[in-house]
């Protein structure tokens, strides 16, 4: 895989060309296919799709649900029935929360992990919290793995779901999932695998994974925003009530009551994200042209780079695992000095990086720092990127001295 080349089909780099864009764990660049993908459909086929008998409309219909065969492809899906078209992960997660609300009940377990973002923590928060039911964590160890001999013990609980992320955006872990989840369904739970940070870099297969329900981030993955894919096994599908209810979901409306149609459709209320995922499909095409194994191998390569230059800068905390089992993320701090000011001063240096508790509070608190800053990696990126972030990092830690404890 060469990165100079690839960096071509990306149109954002020819109008910055001095940018080193380490943030794709954010959301990551598209690739001009993408965007002429989206406006293609846009221009040319646009009309409301399960609508009307007009042609227009019936190719606009082939193509959404082209796309959701394409992304069931991608993930390795055994029924393009199985993906359900969401805006984001956090919806996605969020709908599983909903529809999986009526399986929990007083005093279950709702076991998740102290590295989980945001989007895969509140919504299993406000589940106990409406259920009554309590969240347990995994915890990460001090080499930022998850501790699978406390994660066996909590199993003995008897939790009712195992929510996890398949990759940290603050760590980069790449968590054991098929072993975790070969577990998990073994002590009786369904299995949420957040696989926002996970899909756009390596390869995913649900069915070898063996969890229940596997959400992502189109936008992370080359796509736009506003449309991503949440996978789940069709018979769990089948007994789960939908999270959103209107037009486009129903098998039956009278004025006391509804029935639902079948999924997917039960669960993609309204209008759907039909154009974004036309153009979430041309995502997914381009990485399966390019190879996952390629980009995650690439990633890790650029990764080892970037943790052996930091390491040599003093006084600076770089955290996560080193080993196979990490991918493209790393994120460091300097005792004193707020990450903002790191970021800050690198993006004087054209390079875009993040900042902050990355949604990730609780894994902060675990690693005894307000914040850090986080360099991600992709695809386009290339070993002078790396390079030109390690040499930013140690030129910042001479402007900073003064403030660095």
């Amino acid at each position: 895989m060469d990165p100079r080349a690839l960096k071509k089909d990306f149109p954002i780099f020819e109008a910055h060309p001095e940018l080193v864009f380490l943030d794709s764990a954010a959301s990551s660049q598209k690739p001009r296919s993408v965007i002429h993908a989206l406006a293609r459909f846009y221009e040319s086929a646009y009309a409301n799709v399960h609508r009307s008998s007009y042609r227009l409309s019936e190719a606009a219909t082939e193509a959404y649900e082209a796309a959701r065969e394409t992304l069931a492809r991608f993930l390795g899906a055994q029924d393009p029935r199985e993906v359900v078209f969401v805006r984001n992960a956090t919806e996605g997660v969020n709908l599983l929360a909903h529809a999986l609300g009526g399986r929990v009940g007083p005093g279950d377990t709702i076991l998740v992990t102290e590295m989980e973002h945001h989007a895969n923590l509140v919504p299993w928060q406000q589940l106990a919290v409406h259920t009554g039911a309590r969240i347990r964590a995994v915890p990460v160890t001090e080499e930022g793995r998850l501790d699978l001999s406390a994660f066996d013990q909590l199993l003995a609980e008897g939790p009712k779901i195992v929510a996890l992320a398949h990759m940290s955006n603050v760590l980069g872990t790449i968590n054991p999932v098929a072993e975790m989840a070969k577990k998990a369904k073994e002590a009786g739970a369904i299995v949420v695998v957040d696989g926002a940070q996970a899909a756009p870099h390596l390869p995913v297969n649900v069915a070898e994974l063996g969890a229940d329900f596997y959400v992502t981030s189109g936008h992370k993955m080359l796509g736009p925003t506003g449309a991503s894919a949440l996978w789940g096994r069709l018979a769990l599908w089948r007994e789960l009530p939908p999270f959103l209810t209107g037009g486009g979901m129903i098998e039956r409306v009278e004025l006391e009551a509804s029935t639902f149609t079948e999924p997917p459709a039960r669960f993609e209320a309204g209008t759907p994200p039909f154009a974004e995922a036309v153009a979430l499909a041309e995502a997914a095409r381009y990485l399966e042209a390019v190879g996952r194994d390629a980009v995650l191998a690439h990633d890790q390569a650029l990764t080892r780079r970037a943790l052996e230059g930091l390491k040599t800068i003093p006084d600076l905390e770089v955290f996560g695992p080193e080993g196979p089992d990490r991918g493209g993320v790393v994120s460091f701090a300097f005792p004193g000095l707020h990450a903002h000011d790191l970021a800050t001063f690198l993006a004087e240096k054209q390079i875009a990086v993040r900042a902050g508790h990355h949604c990730a509070q609780p894994l902060h608190q675990k690693l005894g720092v307000p914040a850090t800053t986080r360099a991600s990696f992709y695809l386009y990126n290339t070993e002078e990127d790396v390079d030109r972030l390690v040499e930013a990092v140690a030129e910042a830690r001479r402007f900073f001295k003064d403030w660095i404890a």
